[in-house]
């Protein structure tokens, strides 16, 4: 059977990559030209800032990894890359080249929904079993979606406002921790003891979230303790925060894979590389003899690899898109 290559693009926020997959799980060759020092002089990603920085290394980036497969665009099956969600400016400078890619090299163009990448990272660490649930935790997405077979997304409970990527990085700012903050509280929660009485997040009967209560009262407990003239204990309060939200995406992770009959459970997004989850789910996952896949780091945050693995499904499924793509900042994944 012929090998199929996916050259993948990836700029959905302050990421520049660009990646080459062969038939959907074997990574040939990564770039990443990350601008995260950049933006932390700002506390954040600037998007526009973000766009200008994709403008000037999007061409780099392709000719590296190029280099670094060892193999021309002649021999690519397909290009694919990522439409949306993100910051718009950001996304249409990864869709206008691999547009242009497609057109002068006369190759497939293949849109892929970001989320979906994040879900198939997974796919370049162990092939996928169906049905799963995907429990998917980023910077700007909480959902839980439910997968009966390659490319069949069911999404069955999101988060209402705050994504849990965001409540952790505005949760540090307020605990005047560096950007990205969500990696430090991560660190600081296993030296700290859960002593502060933080609420529990939308403690309901759905699979929905919410996380802007608890980050309200991160807030309001911060201001409180330094109007008393107290100082905040940070790792303290790092464990505390870090439990209810891990608490909360398990317990109704695990209510989903209870109600839909579902042994496999894979975990995508940026937060996936969080310590404290990963640990939680591998200890409740063994005592209800659940299949657990959670990417390696280096394919929790984005990058171009996750894309093309998507990509690969989504080709080999006859998904196409004209020279007319355009990149689109809210998308439902379907």
């Amino acid at each position: 059977m012929k090998d199929t290559y996916i050259l993948a693009f990836e700029s959905s926020c302050d990421e520049t990559s660009v990646s080459i997959i062969r038939n959907g799980y074997d990574e040939v060759a990564t770039v990443v030209l990350s601008q995260m020092d950049i933006h932390a002089l700002y506390g954040g990603v600037v998007p526009e800032i973000a766009s200008r920085y994709h403008v000037e290394s999007i061409t780099l980036v392709i000719e590296e990894c190029l280099k670094k497969a060892n193999m021309t665009m002649e021999e690519i099956d397909a290009i694919a890359v990522t439409y949306g969600p993100g910051l718009i400016g950001s996304l249409l400078v990864g869709v206008q080249a691999a547009k242009t890619l497609a057109y002068i090299y006369d190759k497939p163009l293949v849109p892929v929904h970001h989320i979906a990448g994040h879900i198939y990272a997974n796919n370049l660490v162990k092939q996928m079993k169906f049905p799963l649930i995907a429990l998917v935790v980023s910077g700007g997405h909480t959902e839980i979606v439910l997968m009966k077979e390659d490319y069949s997304f069911e999404k069955i409970g999101g988060t209402l406002d705050d994504a849990v990527g965001e409540a952790y990085d505005k949760v540090a700012r307020v605990m005047d921790l560096p950007y990205p903050g969500g990696p430090l509280i991560d660190k600081l929660a296993f030296e700290g003891e859960d002593t502060y009485p933080l609420p529990i997040p939308l403690d309901d009967d759905s699979y929905n979230f919410s996380f802007s209560g608890i980050k309200s009262a991160v807030i309001n407990l911060v201001h409180n303790e330094e109007q008393r003239g107290n100082t905040i204990n940070r790792a303290n309060l790092a464990a505390s925060f870090q439990n209810r939200v891990t608490d909360i995406l398990i317990k109704k992770t695990m209510r989903a894979m209870r109600e839909y009959n579902v042994y496999n459970l894979i975990v995508a997004g940026g937060v996936s590389a969080n310590k404290g989850l990963r640990a939680k789910l591998e200890k409740i996952c063994l005592e209800n003899n659940y299949d657990l896949v959670v990417p390696e780091i280096k394919y929790c945050t984005d990058n171009a690899a996750m894309i093309g693995a998507a990509g690969y499904y989504a080709y080999k499924l006859g998904r196409r898109a004209d020279l007319d793509l355009n990149a689109k900042a809210v998308d439902e994944l379907k």
